[in-house]
């Protein structure tokens, strides 16, 4: 009995010991300073030009316990940092590149350079620390000591281009000019800068005819564009009556119309060529008596009157068989299933860019209603 008591208090005492030495680990210290290290080849010229990464070696903070500090590149023109910018990413390890051209774009900026001939041709110093945490909290943020590179040679250096993500169709008949109201268009599945949307281009209440423009976001930021802004299919200004109406795409013959902004970058600028198609709406697959890829009038929605406005629905033909409901509209030169959508909750879901949708079964003899305005539908 006095041996079993005597474990079981060496155990209680060691779990004890073991407790506080946990405590003691876990105790936090804050750090002055760390050590970042001088490279190795500062003293040379860092070309960013012809140069891919800079590499650089810190010691880690004294936390008072190992853990995973995360350090990120401050950089500036003078050694006090009054000014200075952050470089894109983080290291975890105390031996770690910065991009170069990440660098050079940020000095752009730094210079405050808006034409290239303005850029200073010869090479100057820069400065450079780091900063250090343990979480996206700051937990234990400190700041390391700050560094000379004595001759660092930049560019005029510019973010590349890339493609919208986004595109916007306002008018008299699509927010009434008020971009809270304007129509966001659809991606068109694999294939970035290409958008679409059905749109009710009819007379407005006024009796006059429908006028509209575009834009990648929901503002007035001069980006926005419309006729001789854009390239004009020769058959969409024909289908449509497109006219220069001030300087927006003016729609002669008023209707239904699919929109078609195409984008491709040219230089540090966008193109964009704006299509018209007619309003029309496919069901596919098993719902369409087992076709796909159909343009079938057949397996047609039928397009609401214009006597009815904007907000009215489109109305597919009868459900040939119970299956999967599958719809959309057909572009040239893509796949059915780049422009489908569904409806869920009755909620007009579109797939744009996005991944396959989840199924909806549908039984014989039922509809598909979409309302393209309000973005809502129903199976019934």
């Amino acid at each position: 009995m006095k041996k079993t008591y005597n474990i079981i208090v060496l155990l209680a005492f060691l779990g004890l010991c073991w407790s506080c030495q946990e405590d003691e680990n876990v105790v936090l210290q804050q750090p002055e300073s760390f050590v970042l290290n001088v490279p190795k080849y500062a003293s040379g010229i860092y070309d960013l030009k012809n140069t891919e990464t800079i590499e650089f070696t810190t010691s880690q903070p004294d936390y008072g316990f190992t853990a995973v500090a995360i350090y990120s590149v401050e950089v500036s023109l003078t050694n006090d940092f009054a000014d200075y910018v952050t470089l894109p990413g983080s290291y975890t390890t105390a031996k770690f590149a910065i991009n170069a051209a990440d660098l050079a774009l940020a000095l752009v900026g730094m210079h405050g350079i808006t034409d290239e001939s303005a850029y200073p041709a010869d090479p100057h110093p820069l400065y450079v620390r780091l900063s250090s945490k343990l979480n996206e909290k700051n937990v234990g943020q400190v700041y390391s000591n700050v560094i000379t590179l004595p001759q660092v040679k930049g560019y005029f250096a510019l973010d590349p281009m890339v493609m919208p993500e986004n595109m916007y169709l306002i008018g008299n008949v699509a927010g009434n000019w008020s971009w809270d109201g304007a129509t966001e268009m659809i991606p068109v599945w694999g294939t970035p800068g290409k958008f679409w949307a059905m749109q009710y281009l009819g007379k407005t209440g006024d009796g006059d005819n429908a006028q509209i423009k575009f834009n990648t976001a929901k503002a007035w930021d001069g980006n926005e564009f419309g006729f001789g802004q854009a390239t004009l299919g020769a058959e969409s200004a024909t289908l449509a009556g497109v006219t220069d109406a001030g300087g927006n795409f003016g729609i002669g013959n008023p209707g239904w119309y699919i929109a078609v902004v195409t984008t491709t970058i040219n230089g540090r600028d966008y193109d964009y060529a704006v299509d018209f198609y007619p309003p029309n709406v496919q069901l596919q697959g098993q719902t369409a008596g087992g076709n796909w890829d159909t343009t079938d009038e057949k397996y047609r929605f039928t397009v609401p009157a214009l006597s009815l406005g904007a907000d009215a629905s489109f109305v597919s033909p009868a459900f040939t068989n119970t299956g999967e409901v599958r719809a959309s509209i057909k572009l040239p030169g893509q796949e059915w299933w780049h422009t489908e959508f569904l409806v869920f909750n009755g909620v007009f879901i579109p797939r744009g860019a996005g991944d396959d949708q989840e199924r909806v079964t549908g039984n014989a003899g039922q509809r598909l209603y979409i309302n393209f305005t309000a973005r809502t539908g129903k199976i019934e």
